[in-house]
């Protein structure tokens, strides 16, 4: 068994620091009134006119900062390099838009084209249902139902009078040149207005976006400048390279669809490239519509079926490489939003701001969770829509193993043991678990009934990680892939300054783990013992039942050399050092060890030696590791301590006065 399992507290991976720092310790977060909530949003509802092309504009200069930022760069002036950007970026939105109408202009006049094809289609639909087909039997309800809107009340026609024919009357209104123009143009002059107010406005944004940083402090943030300058360069940062990044990855996306539909012979396939591209910036929703109007197209264009099929398996192919290879190669740092919190941001913007709130909903939602992240004041915004955990580690197993889900519990700790030793897990989160169930159970609100739930619950957790057990046991006893655990943890540990401690080989010992006084103690004894037990330890558990003074004397101590009893109360040193003295006097020859398990990090190596002196053990630990290294020392058993008796002194016996004889 090669003794290379270790310590470990560094992280193996990038993406498990979040899962054991991320989520610190903070206080309680404050949530807004409701009275608050409902102004804001009635006034983004009825202010939508105004806020909605700031928005815009807003959004824009983020997106456009770094381009204004790299043109300076290369010696062009502030004015003309923003001027260039802003006429830049909408000269293409405005050939975007111009190709888009042209080419649905295009589509309008061919449609009656494909009518046949329809037709053709629906009739073999037809054919191939059961009793008159599943189109037959709706079409004929829905026709029913139509029947039975428009007819009228019959009423008897008078018999004295004739039947009139309805005389057709055909109105032809004369506009006047005027009325023409203004009807072309009413409705464009909206559109435009609000693009050139949106081109202005982001100009001066760019052109002034140092004085307005320093506005935005002085007016939220003048108290704390570093902070408030971190959630600004976060915001920017986020927002500007989440719209940088979904482009590229939108033009990567259609450009093969655009060829492929060519190929295929579907018609206008620079349109639905165009609005593939546009629509992939609508999360979710967005691509499904960008598909089904392309496959409408083939339905109608071909009689048969194939080419259907083809557009179909076009549309697949390209989701499947852009969801699983262009965006985890091209994103770098995500949205940090949670994959609920965007279709709920979906909805919410949709419905304060139509069509564009949907557009912008992720990154006005992304520069809500920045300013939730970095102000006090709106960390709900954060804990609502972030990606990032909001209880740590082992807050969260608690609360499973405290609602009795062990289930889910396992899945927590294997995302966990992905990255991570048994014994860190351990260590650094069951154990800190299992602490906060003897916490609360000190604080009277943990019944009898609910402790044996968390106990329960844990040690199933425990029986369910005996497979990942036993793959750290095999990988021990795999030389080459030993070798290359412990030289890719050495170079982590050094470069990341921890320090990594080999924990001991323990073939050829026999130790016994106990819990000290209740069911979490054994809970947190079974945990010990799977970890001795990938040592390569001959493990045996006992119940806190049987360390009862009338029933340790039958405990099987022949074959154990080292007893291992932990306590989650730290207030049990009396009852430790009772246990201690109860099993040497079993079996002098045993070595007994104490844990008292605590927190991580908790500087607690100096009094563990002092500590063991006075209750007579031949080690102390406070953490998986150190109770780890002293079951498995070959360290000589502590001899047992003779008890001083006092001898009661004798006091003499007074001696009695005389009676007085009466004369």
């Amino acid at each position: 068994m090669a003794a290379n399992r270790r310590n470990g507290m560094h992280s193996s991976g990038p993406g498990l620091a979040g899962i054991f720092s991320a989520a610190r310790a903070q206080p309680r977060t404050s949530l807004p009134t409701v009275a608050t909530v409902v102004t804001a949003v009635a006034a983004l509802y009825f202010g939508r006119e105004v806020f909605l092309p700031i928005a815009i504009a807003l959004l824009l200069t983020f997106a456009l900062a770094p381009l204004v930022s790299a043109l300076k760069r290369a010696g062009i002036p502030r004015l003309p390099a923003v001027v260039v950007s802003v006429l830049g970026a909408f000269t293409v939105l405005a050939l975007f838009s111009f190709i888009v109408a042209t080419q649905v202009s295009e589509l309008a006049q061919n449609i009656p084209l494909y009518q046949a094809n329809i037709l053709t289609k629906v009739r073999s639909l037809k054919e191939t249902g059961v009793g008159g087909g599943i189109i037959a039997r709706l079409s004929g309800v829905i026709e029913r139902v139509g029947q039975e809107i428009d007819q009228q009340d019959p009423s008897p026609p008078a018999a004295d009078k004739p039947r009139r024919e309805p005389v057709p009357v055909e109105i032809v209104a004369r506009e006047r040149p005027l009325q023409v123009l203004q009807n072309l143009i009413g409705p464009l002059i909206s559109p435009l207005a609000s693009a050139g107010l949106i081109v202005i406005v982001v100009i001066f944004m760019l052109l002034e976006r140092e004085d307005l940083r320093d506005r935005f402090i002085r007016l939220v943030g003048y108290g704390d400048l570093h902070r408030t300058t971190e959630a600004l360069q976060d915001a920017g940062k986020r927002v500007g390279q989440y719209l940088l990044t979904q482009l590229v990855v939108n033009i990567v996306y259609a450009i093969p669809i655009t060829v492929g539909l060519w190929v295929l012979g579907i018609p206008n396939a620079l349109l639905w490239g165009l609005l593939a591209l546009a629509l992939r910036f609508v999360p979710y929703i967005g691509p499904v519509i960008g598909t089904l109007l392309p496959l409408f197209l083939a339905l109608a264009v071909a009689p048969g079926w194939s080419l259907l099929l083809w557009t179909v398996a076009l549309f697949v192919v390209m989701e499947l490489v852009t969801g699983n290879v262009i965006e985890p190669w091209l994103y770098g740092s995500r949205t940090g939003l949670s994959p609920l919190a965007i279709i709920v941001a979906a909805i919410f913007w949709t419905w304060l701001w139509g069509p564009l709130g949907l557009v912008l909903s992720t990154p006005l939602t992304v520069c809500l969770v920045v300013l939730g992240r970095h102000v006090p004041q709106f960390e709900f915004l954060d804990v609502l829509f972030g990606n990032e955990p909001v209880l740590e580690p082992h807050a969260r197993l608690y609360q499973r193993l405290l609602a009795g889900d062990p289930e889910e519990a396992t899945d927590h700790a294997e995302e966990i043991l992905e990255e991570k030793y048994l014994v860190e897990f351990y260590d650094r989160v069951a154990i800190r678990a299992l602490l906060l169930g003897e916490q609360d159970r000190i604080r009277g609100v943990m019944g009898d009934q609910q402790r044996r739930q968390v106990a329960a619950s844990a040690q199933t957790l425990v029986a369910n990680l005996d497979d990942s057990a036993k793959e750290e046991a095999d990988e021990d006893d795999d030389p080459v892939a030993a070798e290359e655990t412990g030289s890719r943890d050495d170079k982590e540990a050094q470069e990341e300054g921890v320090d990594d401690t080999e924990l001991p080989d323990g073939t050829d010992m026999s130790v016994l783990c106990a819990g000290g006084r209740g069911e979490l103690d054994d809970a947190a004894a079974a945990m010990l013992a799977q970890v001795l037990e990938i040592q390569g330890a001959t493990v045996s558990k006992t119940s806190f039942a049987d360390m009862e003074p009338a029933s340790i004397r039958r405990l099987e101590l022949d074959a154990v050399g080292t007893v291992v009893v932990g306590f989650l109360n730290r207030d049990s040193v009396k009852h430790a050092r009772f246990l201690v003295r109860r099993l040497k006097r079993a079996k002098p020859a045993l070595r007994v060890g104490i844990v008292f398990w605590s927190e991580p990090g908790s500087d607690e190596k100096n009094t563990a030696a002092r500590l063991a002196t006075d209750i007579n053990a031949d080690f102390v630990a406070h953490g998986m590791v150190d109770a780890v290294l002293g079951a498995l020392s070959h360290e000589p058993p502590v001899a047992l301590k003779v008890a001083a008796k006092r001898r009661m002194r004798r006091r003499p016996a007074r001696k009695k006065a005389p009676l007085a004889v009466a004369n």
